[in-house]
Formats: structure tokens, sequence, C-alpha cells
């Protein structure tokens, strides 16, 4: 069992910065590999970036490419997301997830944090 706890979240204006953290229970964090999704408010969860095990390999949604860069520190347990050039629709709550090296879907979830971005 991994428990996620993020953090960082809050409110920024449009063009601004944020860094989210997530940090993680299980001293085999590096035994998963990491993602960040968000919902908005009306919408379904969308996936915003991943990252594998090692942190030699990432994958962002198009909508956030160029922008946002997702990282771990396995030493910390911790997976970040740095945002940049926040626009208004990046406003939603932002949730980590860890997924098993041999598993095919997410088996945890932190319980999301809030990111407002405001005009």
């Amino acid at each position: 069992q991994v428990s996620l706890v993020e953090s960082g979240g809050g409110l920024v204006q449009a063009g601004g910065s944020l860094r989210l953290s997530c940090a993680a229970s299980e001293r085999t964090f590096s035994s998963y590999h990491m993602g960040w999704f968000r919902q908005a408010p009306g919408k379904e969860r969308e996936f915003v970036a991943a990252i594998n095990w090692s942190g030699g390999s990432t994958n962002y949604a198009d909508s956030v490419k160029g922008r946002f860069t997702i990282s771990r520190d396995n030493a910390k347990n911790t997976l970040y997301l740095q945002m940049n050039s926040l626009k208004l629709e990046d406003t939603a709550v932002y949730y980590c997830a860890a997924q098993g090296l041999i598993a095919s879907v997410y088996d945890y979830w932190g319980q999301g944090i809030q990111v407002t971005v405001s005009s």
C-alpha cells in the first residue's frame, strides 16, 4: 500500500508558476512509475504527465507540453510537477498516482490538491 500526499497548490495569476510535490510513504518509491492527473469542474479526470521508475523517461499531455515538467527524487520519495506559464484552463484539482512496474493501471492515488489560475 502506497500513501501519496500532494502539496504546493494554491492560487496563482495567469502566466505564473507553481511547483506541486507528492510525498510517498513507500520506501520502495523507485518501484513505481508515477503520474500527474487533473480534474476540472464538470470535466473528467485527465492525464497530465508521467515519469518512469528511474526518471529516465517522461510523457506529457499535449496541452501542457513545453510548460510543465515532471520529475522525481527517489532518495526523498517525492514526485514533482513544475508548472510554468499557467493558463486559466489549468485550473483543476491535481492528483498524483503510482503504478506498479508490472501493473497496467495506476493503483494508488493521492487526495488531490487545488490549483486555481486567475486572470
